[in-house]
């Protein structure tokens, strides 16, 4: 049976940091810090961008930096990094849009934070932020990690606390380093589209718009490139997944097919960002200073009641690999979707490279004949001689788990 995930919570420094580790993945939020996760490491190599000028090596503030609440222009936001939730849309045109960041309580303000363990070994944090007057809501942030996966839950809730009704998506943004820039290659942003498109629309030019390319039929990336700007997703199908120099990062999440999204009907979202020569003054005098890329999932639009909520569970996985993503699965995802090769004496090659975030089995589907073991987060490659398929023109691969 796997260890049990190990909960630390360290209180030492400026602000207190809570730590999730079942020795694969390590996830370690700051509740004082606007309920951020400020790091993601797995297997030792962190996914998630944080600003050097303010955090150091150990997620406190380096000397001379004080964070807490902040309010005012974007200019004065202390943009620490990591993964955080908003509520959307964003704008500063009245009540029903979030004038943020920075924020004084759903962004910069302090979380309450709480752990449970569960019978499988898993570990429960939970973060809950103070009461917005602004937007009228209270956010929950509650994180899952199960032992031996290379996968966590976050289950996000909004509840209206005002005595009127709201209207709120919630939004969830996640800090990745954008790397050197100018890379091309298999790097970048991969997003689940379906339908007949068009599969984006523009949302942010801070000093140009970001350049999307296709991938599949039903994915296309946006590559690395030295830009300041936001493209929306209105077709995505619920995944997003990073390619970076440390490895791939994804995230899965429901879609509500014909509900009303932000952003022009946006369920996906992703912002880029690299160094500038003067304050962009049209975005609140916002400077950047690194490339930083956002992969940001939402939720529909909802009407809230006083007391209403609204919930988006987004699932985290994470591989070793720097290849290609086509799909990504409640199991993992695959980098080179299955596909036959030359018939042999005895059946016919079936190859494909998949990504697990458990330990398991590989097997085709139509003749149970196993092709890959697998573990937690690192790309498994095959190329088997299955049986003849027949008449099984798509091969199919399943993934069953292996047993406690």
């Amino acid at each position: 049976m796997s260890a049990p995930v190990e909960v630390r919570r360290d209180a030492s420094g400026a602000h207190e940091l809570v730590s999730l580790d079942n020795g694969v993945l390590r996830l370690t939020a700051a509740p004082a810090l606007g309920g951020r996760v400020l790091s993601v490491r797995h297997r030792g190599r962190e996914h998630l961008y944080r600003n050097p000028r303010l955090l150091g090596g150990d997620l406190q503030p380096v000397e001379g930096v004080v964070l807490g609440p902040v309010d005012g222009p974007m200019s004065a936001w202390d943009n620490v990094g990591g993964d955080k939730t908003w509520p959307a849309p964003q704008g500063w045109d009245g009540p029903g849009e979030w004038a943020g960041p920075p924020d004084p309580v759903l962004d910069s303000g302090p979380y309450t934070a709480d752990v449970a363990t569960g019978p499988d070994g898993s570990a429960v944090l939970t973060l809950t932020s103070g009461d917005d007057p602004r937007s009228g809501l209270r956010l929950t942030r509650r994180l899952t990690l199960a032992p031996d996966s290379a996968s966590y839950l976050l289950d996000l809730e909004a509840v209206n606390v005002s005595g009127t009704a709201r209207r709120w998506a919630l939004w969830n943004v996640t800090q990745l380093d954008g790397g050197s820039g100018g890379q091309d290659g298999t790097r970048g942003v991969y997003v689940g589209v379906a339908g007949p498109g068009p599969h984006t629309v523009p949302l942010v030019a801070g000093d140009g718009r970001p350049r999307v390319v296709g991938h599949t039929p039903s994915a296309v990336r946006v590559p690395p490139q030295d830009v300041v700007g936001k493209v929306g997703f209105p077709t995505a199908s619920g995944w997003l997944a990073d390619v970076g120099a440390e490895g791939t990062l994804t995230q899965r999440f429901g879609v509500s097919e014909g509900a009303e999204y932000p952003d022009g009907g946006s369920r996906a979202e992703v912002w880029l960002e690299c160094p500038v020569e003067r304050p962009l003054e049209h975005l609140g005098g916002l400077c950047p200073v690194d490339r930083v890329t956002e992969v940001e999932a939402l939720g529909p639009l909802t009407e809230l009641e006083p007391g209403g909520a609204t919930a988006l569970a987004v699932e985290f996985g994470f591989g070793s690999g720097t290849g290609p993503v086509a799909e990504v699965t409640p199991d993992g995802f695959w980098s080179e979707p299955p596909r036959w090769g030359a018939r042999e004496p005895g059946g016919r090659r079936l190859a494909g490279v998949f990504t697990s975030w458990r330990p398991g089995t590989l097997a085709h589907a139509a003749s149970g004949h196993a092709v890959a073991r697998t573990r937690p987060g690192e790309p498994a490659r095959f190329d088997a001689l299955v049986p003849e398929p027949g008449t099984d023109t798509a091969p199919a691969v399943v993934f069953a788990p292996a047993g406690p």
